[in-house]
């Protein structure tokens, strides 16, 4: 009986963490497609003289494609938040990397933005970097119900950490917004970053309690916890879309896409680190296997980076 229950045990493991993955992999197709519809709604604001987003201006609301950005990345972080029911944070956030993927690809089609070669080879690192973290990351949640959630949340650490990431936001927002916020791409996008790490734990409970709410005869939804989480979720998002707006406006899909990406993904894992302890059960050989994957997505996501800050002669690198 309990050999048949392990069977059964594992076969549900597998069965959420392809379904976690597929998720992710569609959410980072939605997501680094919108990167590039809002940039065209962005340029096209711009050519008819509004202020840019940069500068205040809310002119994007007014353009269809900019709606379809955001239902693009509304489609993208519903299955993304889906995904964080099913399978590890540590396993669905790195995968954002194939949203670097898509960004450049799709914006050397309809932004002009060069690919070149070396930005060819850091899409391929994407892909190679992205099968090897799956390989080896957590394939099971150590956290399995909302109330073991629940009680993780009121941890001190965890919340040393929330508290932390709050007052880091406001000291960049209020000293170094003004001074570096248009020169700078890691201004905007550490705020991004940072508040992201909390949406992704906050999307992570809901999804949770919506999976047990579901499943069982557990009622999570009366839950004020689960409200709580919900409210701060949306929040989170909408500040983010806020300051993602501001960074995409000023600079290059090119540069904001992999710099979010990697600052976006160091402190998820943080954070899933502190909250729900993913890594405590994983062997040497994995823990080795995910920072190698890791290791190759950040080469390859700054590889695009570079690309596109240097002059190279088009008739030596450029591949036809």
């Amino acid at each position: 009986m309990k050999l048949n229950q392990n069977i059964d045990g594992q076969d549900n493991d597998y069965g959420s963490f392809v379904i976690g993955l597929s998720l992710a992999i569609s959410s980072s197709i939605f997501i680094g497609s919108s990167f590039i519809i809002k940039k065209v709604a962005l340029k096209r604001m711009n050519a008819l003289g509004n202020i840019r987003a940069s500068a205040g201006g809310y002119g994007y609301l007014k353009q269809w494609l900019w709606w379809l950005g955001l239902l693009t990345m509304g489609a993208g972080e519903a299955a993304n938040l889906i995904a964080y029911g099913f399978a590890p944070a540590a396993l669905v956030t790195p995968l954002g990397a194939l949203s670097v993927l898509v960004a450049a690809v799709l914006s050397s089609k309809l932004l002009n933005e060069k690919l070149y070669f070396l930005g060819k080879l850091g899409c391929f690192l994407c892909l190679l970097g992205s099968v090897i973290f799956v390989m080896h990351s957590p394939k099971h949640d150590e956290v399995t119900s909302f109330a073991e959630l629940s009680d993780k949340i009121t941890n001190y650490t965890f919340v040393y950490y929330v508290i932390t990431i709050i007052l880091m936001s406001v000291i960049i927002k209020m000293v170094f917004v003004p001074r570096f916020g248009n020169t700078n791409v890691t201004v905007y996008l550490l705020i991004c970053s940072a508040i992201g790490s909390l949406t992704v734990v906050c999307c992570k409970g809901v999804a949770l309690a919506i999976k047990e709410t579901i499943n069982t005869n557990v009622n999570n939804i009366s839950s004020y916890i689960f409200w709580l989480l919900l409210g701060s979720s949306i929040a989170c998002i909408m500040i983010q879309m806020v300051y993602l707006n501001k960074a995409i406006d000023i600079f290059s899909t090119n540069v904001v896409t992999p710099v979010y990406y990697v600052m976006f993904t160091v402190l998820v894992i943080m954070s899933s680190g502190i909250l729900f302890r993913e890594w405590e059960h994983m062997s040497i050989e994995d823990i080795l296997g995910c920072f190698v994957g890791f290791l190759i997505l950040m080469i390859a996501v700054f590889l695009l980076n570079i690309v596109k800050e240097t002059q190279y002669n088009s008739n030596n690198i450029v591949v036809h």
